[in-house]
């Protein structure tokens, strides 16, 4: 069931989502060769705890297996979603996709955004600024009377343009009260079809794109999906809420850059 959101519900959206955006900025300020991904984690953990938010993924229950063991899905190189925190040490040259998520005044956050360790080679920097582009053209079409198809299409077509693959087993979703909310949101379609979108109506938009093949691999821990090829994949997600004219982006960048500065994508 689709639950839209009222200008008082949206707003609680938005100060879990800005969190999300501040927390994924506090992780910016450490993303170097020699920081393993535990560390992002346990910052991350503190710095949501602080705000008097829950962070969201850690224990959230899993069909394959174990509940999540972390706050933030962190998925280096060719790990596309779902990467568990651990002892992986970061490296000159990778890039790290690092997914949040919060629960603050009844509402949830989630945002995602791909980093680059140190100095990262040309085609994979291409790689996240074509990912990025195509977040804010599905975001495009996120207005009232357009369709989950023309999301799906805007993205797929700018990618696919590039030579990228657009991976199909994981898709973005509603989000409001609980994080994963009807309806799907998937980063493939055609225009025209779908669910049409009313105002009110609060959605993820995260497009997971690969350097080569679109399939894709679950690892044995039950969480971490990387590409079969092992090239590299790329993951930046926003939560908007879909206007009349333009959608409203709830979550943000803009933290994170100020802190990377020159070096965002």
């Amino acid at each position: 069931m689709i639950f839209l959101k009222t200008e008082d519900e949206i707003e609680l959206l938005r100060e879990s989502n800005l969190l999300v955006g501040k927390t994924l900025a506090e992780v910016a300020k450490l993303v170097k060769p020699g920081v393993t991904t535990k560390e992002l984690d346990k910052v991350a953990e503190e710095f949501i705890r602080d705000h008097g938010a829950v962070p969201t993924f850690k224990g959230f229950p899993n069909q394959y297996g174990d509940p999540f063991p972390a706050s933030l899905c962190t998925s280096v190189n060719e790990q596309v979603v779902h990467g568990i925190p651990g002892n992986i040490v970061l490296k000159e040259g990778d890039i790290v996709s690092v997914d949040c998520g919060t629960y603050l005044n009844g509402f949830c956050g989630d945002s995602a955004y791909t980093f680059c360790v140190g100095e990262v080679d040309e085609e994979v920097r291409k790689l996240l600024k074509v990912t990025k582009e195509a977040l804010y053209i599905g975001i495009e079409n996120a207005v009232q009377g357009k369709r989950l198809g023309d999301i799906g299409y805007a993205i797929q077509q700018h990618c696919e343009s590039n030579s990228y693959g657009v991976v199909r087993e994981f898709v973005g979703h509603g989000i409001g009260k609980e994080m994963h909310e009807d309806p799907q949101v998937p980063n493939y379609g055609k225009r025209g079809y779908g669910t049409v979108l009313k105002k009110g109506l609060c959605i993820a938009i995260e497009p997971m794109i690969t350097q080569g093949g679109r399939q894709i691999v679950m690892e044995r821990d039950g969480w971490t999906v990387r590409t079969k090829d092992w090239k590299c994949a790329a993951h930046f997600e926003h939560t908007v809420a879909v206007g009349a004219g333009k959608a409203d982006i709830l979550s943000s960048f803009e933290f994170i850059e100020e802190v990377l500065g020159d070096k965002a994508i």
